[in-house]
């Protein structure tokens, strides 16, 4: 248990950035002024507060509000793609959770356990999200700018529909558990398969994207993100 220390929470800059001549900078709030970085909260320090996962300040320590403008792939340390490595990302989550959990800040200011739990809630949301395909999958695609509304699987592929069908029929008339391990293994082959077949589309999509840009920097022509 970190307790009240500040000193006890785990270093998260790695370093304390000099200032002039090599100096720690001060936490005056004054001697800063007209400087652009952000401002910690608690010391007034604008350090480099994105350094390393960008949740404490690198000079008091304190804990920082979050950062709105981080999506769920920056924040579990992620490469913005279908392909997660989830036993990264599970290991990432247990990172980030020993870090800004509110088990840490019970003895800490009203202001730290509230970032904490916006922390906390942050991270939850995040590694749920992108631990699943499905979830993933619509996250991407909402950081493309596209939305799926509810109520359009009644343009479900029919081949796919009848395939739903026929396992559930099976699964009804499964009598031992040696049918039903059969059937786990049909819809984990299934799920495998069609999670491919999501990764590979999102992969082309983003080469086709990239050859479009290049192609145009070459012509000088400009191209939207």
């Amino acid at each position: 248990m970190w307790g009240g220390r500040v000193g006890a929470l785990p270093r998260v800059g790695g370093f304390w950035l000099t200032g002039v001549l090599g100096r720690k900078p001060s936490c005056n709030a004054a001697s800063l002024k007209g400087n652009n970085s952000p401002q910690c909260w608690n010391c007034g320090g604008s350090g480099n507060l994105i350094e390393g996962d960008g949740f404490f300040c690198p000079q008091c320590r304190a804990l920082q509000p979050p950062d709105p403008t981080r999506d769920h792939f920056s924040l579990m340390d992620c490469n913005r793609s279908f392909r997660v490595d989830t036993a990264k990302l599970q290991h990432r989550y247990q990172q980030l959770q020993r870090l800004v959990h509110p088990d840490f800040f019970s003895q800490r200011s009203q202001t730290e356990k509230d970032f904490s739990e916006k922390h906390s809630t942050l991270v939850n949301d995040a590694y749920k999200t992108l631990l699943a395909p499905l979830s993933r999958g619509l996250y991407l695609l909402k950081l493309h700018g596209v939305e799926i509304p509810e109520g359009t699987d009644n343009k479900m592929d029919r081949q796919f529909l009848m395939e739903i069908m026929d396992i559930n029929e099976k699964l009804a008339e499964a009598q031992t558990e040696a049918a039903m391990k059969e059937i786990e293994c049909i819809v984990r082959a299934k799920q495998k398969e069609l999670t491919d077949s999501v990764s590979r589309a999102f992969e082309q999509d983003s080469q086709s994207c990239w050859k479009k840009k290049l192609c145009a920097k070459s012509h000088h022509v400009p191209v939207k993100d």
